[in-house]
């Protein structure tokens, strides 16, 4: 009986453990917008694959300049002739076999031939290889651009979402308010009703306006789970951990912004313009590098190498058998006739540089329209706000009002319902209108470049 309990309690201490565990893998984080930010482009796998581009360009650069290097190899070969190559001449020679012809049959190799040696060449002169070690710096750059601009979406997009939270959470807090409210409307009608002074459709309009509320409230409460898993997921973090937002809706901040909608911009801040700058000069090296293959190439060129020849396999025992050959030189090559391949990759380069003038061109026009949009949406939610919150809190001020006369039996629960409904309408239009003020101002620093 006591060895069960033993082996029993070991079981609950192996679940408790491994329930631990999963307690422990679930991390608390309270993030503010900046936070969300650092830890989305520090685990975003789109950030990380971008990175890894840059490395990898790193490594094409190690190999332009490896071409620029001293090219260095090593050769050895042992060669057993079972059939010598054999010369046949037309006279007699002493040592030699004569055919049925006449002719004389010369063997022109021992039966065992080896040889090492080691080549070297060195470019002194290639137009390519010059035009490739300049704008080695450049293609990284490219990247490192590219990187930039992935990472600025990023937390545009992490922006917006953890807003439309904040947003949806206050909404929700209105919607548990005027529950609240509603259902103690519900009990004070009922009690109404019950001792004679109320309708039975009295009771009924409050109870379809709490289930209407409730049910609202739901999907809200639905929306924001999906908004946060929406957000982890674009975050790169684990779909089991908590994640609080930390900042709060501060109306104050978004009108005192209003200055900097003036502000002058420029399109070099933007990252986009930037990459594409980088892009277009990319290309003007690769019209200078097929442009440089119609020139000569140069390199010196160097090669010592021991052959040895004899009918017994001794190489290695008689130093007399191996002959030394070395040489050095330069090596010229000039391009002749290719069959234009030459013309057209020029020609091609050229069209992909003027496409990138007329895309940089067309990221101008798109970087004045949507400064020109984002500045006119925020200067219209801030005037919406304003209204909107005025309109919030003279609903207040009618709820208020009609729940005190409807406490004092001086007025309906119709009076008060209608009253209640509207401040509902008013508290969403006006988190609605805060969350459109919020999203224009960010579209606005994007636009601008200052995000």
């Amino acid at each position: 009986m006591q060895k069960n309990s033993v082996g029993t309690g070991w079981k609950l201490l192996v679940a408790l453990l491994a329930i631990s565990g999963n307690v422990n893998a679930q991390t608390k984080n309270e993030f503010s917008v900046d936070q969300c930010v650092e830890y989305g482009l520090k685990n975003s796998v789109t950030v990380k694959n971008a990175l890894l581009d840059i490395k990898n360009q790193e490594q094409v650069n190690k190999e332009i300049i490896a071409t620029a290097l001293p090219q260095i190899n090593g050769s050895a070969s042992i060669t057993d002739f079972f059939d010598k190559p054999t010369q046949v001449a037309p006279v007699v020679f002493p040592g030699g076999t004569t055919n049925s012809l006449g002719y004389t049959e010369l063997p022109f190799a021992l039966k065992y031939n080896s040889s090492f040696g080691i080549d070297a060449q060195q470019i002194l002169f290639d137009g390519q290889v010059f035009i490739g070690l300049q704008a080695k710096q450049t293609a990284i750059d490219v990247y490192k651009k590219a990187a930039e601009v992935t990472e600025e979406q990023i937390k545009l997009n992490i922006y917006k979402v953890y807003f439309q939270l904040k947003t949806g959470e206050k909404q929700k807090e209105s919607l548990d308010s005027n529950i609240a409210q509603f259902t103690k409307l519900l009990h004070d009608t009922k009690a109404i009703y019950d001792n004679g002074f109320a309708e039975k459709l009295d009771v009924d309009k409050v109870s379809v306006q709490l289930t209407n509320t409730e049910t609202a409230r739901e999907k809200v409460v639905n929306q924001l789970n999906a908004g946060y898993a929406g957000l982890k997921f674009l975050m790169n973090m684990p779909q089991a951990d908590t994640l609080i937002l930390t900042d709060v809706l501060n109306e104050a901040n978004l009108q005192q912004d209003t200055s900097a909608l003036a502000e002058p911009y420029l399109y070099t801040d933007r990252k986009e313009v930037q990459l594409l700058g980088l892009t277009s000069k990319l290309d003007a090296y690769n019209i200078r590098r097929y442009q440089m293959s119609r020139i000569p190439t140069l390199s010196a060129v160097g090669s010592y190498s021991k052959n040895a020849y004899d009918n017994n396999f001794n190489f290695f025992n008689n130093k007399e058998v191996w002959y030394p050959t070395s040489y050095v030189g330069l090596k010229l090559s000039v391009p002749i006739f290719d069959g234009f391949v030459k013309k057209t990759k020029i020609e091609e380069a050229k069209i992909a540089f003027a496409k990138d003038r007329n895309n940089l061109e067309q990221w101008k026009q798109q970087v004045d329209y949507e400064v020109t949009m984002s500045r006119t949406n925020m200067r219209s939610a801030l005037v919406t706000i304003g209204s909107q919150r005025k309109n919030m809190e003279l609903a207040e001020q009618v709820y208020t009002t009609s729940k005190k006369k409807y406490e004092q039996g001086l007025g309906s629960n119709q009076e008060l319902y209608e009253a209640q409904t509207e401040l509902t309408t008013a508290q969403n239009n006006y988190y609605s209108a805060l969350y459109d003020a919020i999203v224009a101002k960010i579209d606005y620093m994007h636009a601008a470049g200052k995000l």
